[in-house]
């Protein structure tokens, strides 16, 4: 009989973080994992010898003192990572109808880039952007606010979170800017929490957008090389993360968590259960309906999940450069009209048409230029859709049927036809094209529904409505995209959330100032800033495929 200090189910970033400071703090703690590899919807896989990451598209805030590169040096993996920085003119590309507006790196440049497109806008814009950076500010300023007096000041030292938090960021920007088009800009990275500008919770807009108001970053390895710098700290400090182990039941006595049953029959005891899945699967699946109360019950049957994926995984036999494709995202919408694309997005039936109204894509052989071979680029293409329209698949095990066959085939013509429109030549230059759906979703990251962002980000689930890192049932502790926030360093950080609780410390106790500790940061299209060994990983990786006689 095996027993531990702590087992984490699942090894999101959230589940890996929280390992990695119960490790560090001495205790004995296992990570157990349902897929064949680490990292939830960070992880990396190979197709056809090429890598894709389905869920790390960019990481924000990695420059030296900024948050997200604290948080990792204060782990004790940044020393682990390499990370390349996206086009600083453009690392965000919108393509609204048939207009191209790029967005820089860097808070000045980017008033300037939209004050020249929009000169009528000019002091619209500044008052907007100021705003931005004002709730963002003052919404990472509330948990770390301590003691009677400053609790009691809160309304004073955040009244521009307060003046706006109630309201949605289409009504937001609406007071600010006029022009349909900017208003489009300034809502495009919407998709980076999946809400339409109608029903967006404005907070948490502008921590989306202050999180990348320096730029973009992307990792060497895809979402893989975050994963595996993380665990690896975790089997630094002694720690042990198992795959293939399916958690079927989390065991509860006198409401108390006090291990867990593997699918394979396997129990392993422990002092703490923390689970990193979502908590529909939480509490309705592995704890059961039987050992919760009416409350979380009812909390629970409220409870609403983000929106569901389709990812094309494709790699191109081409130039894509010489269409002007770089190391920056590209955000498409047929219009202005983010919110009828949402809407389109989410009630027609996705198989009819020609097109997607909108989609987001990114080339990762350019931000990752060590994983290009010399001639095949890989795409990673999303587009947002509601699980309770995609039609329920029956074949003998899984979904997996002719018919769900044909669906995909459907799903990708009309994905290729959108991208053609940006790359022309596309469709006759395709090596590969696989498609994710959200029953892929469900089976690879086991998310409910599918979803990609945890819960809904709407006003009545974020904050002091979201799911607390603590529980009802003792020793049972939360962290994941559900509880603190989402995306890679919101998910993080709900790691290091639930980690304190256990330890009933802080989590800022966990960030650990280690002055060798550093990120590796080059320029992913300036091969001037790269080290000798980056040069010859990549030399390595083109004289590979050349030996392989694929060229």
């Amino acid at each position: 009989m095996e027993e531990f200090d702590s087992i984490i189910i699942g090894s999101g970033v959230g589940g890996l973080a929280t390992a990695i400071c119960l490790a560090r703090a001495g205790q004995k703690v296992l990570v157990l994992e349902q897929h064949y590899v680490p990292g939830g919807w960070s992880h990396s896989f190979t197709l056809g010898g090429q890598r894709f990451s389905p869920g790390v598209h960019y990481v924000g805030l990695l420059d030296d003192k900024q948050s997200t590169s604290e948080l990792y040096r204060g782990l004790g993996i940044a020393n682990d990572m390499v990370f390349f920085r996206m086009n600083t003119n453009a690392y965000e590309h919108c393509y609204i109808g048939n207009e191209i507006i790029d967005l820089p790196a860097g808070i000045t440049s980017l008033e300037k880039v939209l004050s020249n497109r929009f000169p009528k806008e000019e002091k619209n814009i500044k008052e907007y952007l100021s705003l931005v950076q004002k709730v963002n500010y003052e919404l990472q300023l509330i948990p770390k606010l301590k003691g009677w007096w400053q609790k009691i000041t809160v309304p004073f030292r955040t009244k521009h979170f307060g003046k706006f938090s109630l309201f949605s960021l289409k009504r937001v920007v609406g007071w600010h800017v006029k022009d349909p088009l900017l208003q489009a800009v300034l809502n495009i990275q919407c998709g980076d929490h999946g809400l339409p500008p109608s029903r967006a919770c404005f907070p948490v807009h502008t921590s989306v957008m202050g999180h990348y108001f320096d730029g973009g970053f992307y990792p060497m390895g895809g979402g893989g090389g975050i994963v595996k710098a993380m665990t690896n700290g975790i089997k630094r400090h002694g720690g042990e993360v198992r795959v293939k182990q399916n958690v079927e039941k989390i065991i509860i006595e006198n409401n108390k968590a006090i291990g867990v049953k593997i699918k394979d029959g396997q129990t392993i005891y422990a002092k703490n259960i923390i689970s990193n899945a979502d908590p529909s699967i939480t509490y309705l699946k592995l704890v059961g309906k039987e050992n919760i109360s009416q409350k979380l019950s009812k909390k629970l049957e409220k409870t609403k999940y983000s929106v569901t994926s389709l990812i094309l995984f494709l790699t191109l036999d081409m130039d894509v450069t010489k269409s002007g494709i770089d190391s920056g995202n590209i955000w498409m919408v047929k219009d202005e009209d983010i919110d009828q694309h949402f809407n389109t997005l989410m009630t027609d039936d996705i198989t009819e048409g020609e097109d997607f109204p909108a989609f987001f894509m990114s080339c990762t052989t350019l931000k990752d230029p060590v994983s290009y071979n010399g001639r095949y680029h890989n795409f990673e293409v999303v587009t947002y859709v509601n699980y309770d329209n995609i039609k329920k698949f029956k074949g003998e095990e899984d979904y997996h049927c002719q018919e769900y066959k044909e669906f995909k085939e459907k799903i990708i013509s009309k994905l290729m036809n959108s991208i053609e429109k940006i790359i022309p030549g596309a469709k006759d230059n395709v090596v590969q094209a696989e498609l994710g759906t959200p029953m892929t979703n469900e089976f690879y990251v086991n998310s409910t529904k599918g979803n990609v962002y945890g819960t809904e980000k709407t006003l009545n689930q974020v904050g002091p409505f979201s799911y607390k890192n603590t529980s009802e049932i003792e020793n049972l502790f939360l962290c994941g995209a559900s509880t603190l926030s989402h995306g890679v360093a919101g998910a993080t950080h709900s790691g290091l959330a639930a980690a304190a609780a256990i330890l009933k410390c802080d989590p800022s106790d966990f960030i650990v100032q280690d002055e060798n500790q550093r990120i590796r940061i080059y320029d992913a299209e300036d091969q001037t800033t790269w080290p000798e060994w980056v040069h010859v990983k990549r030399s390595d990786k083109v004289r590979t495929f050349k030996d392989l006689n694929i060229v």
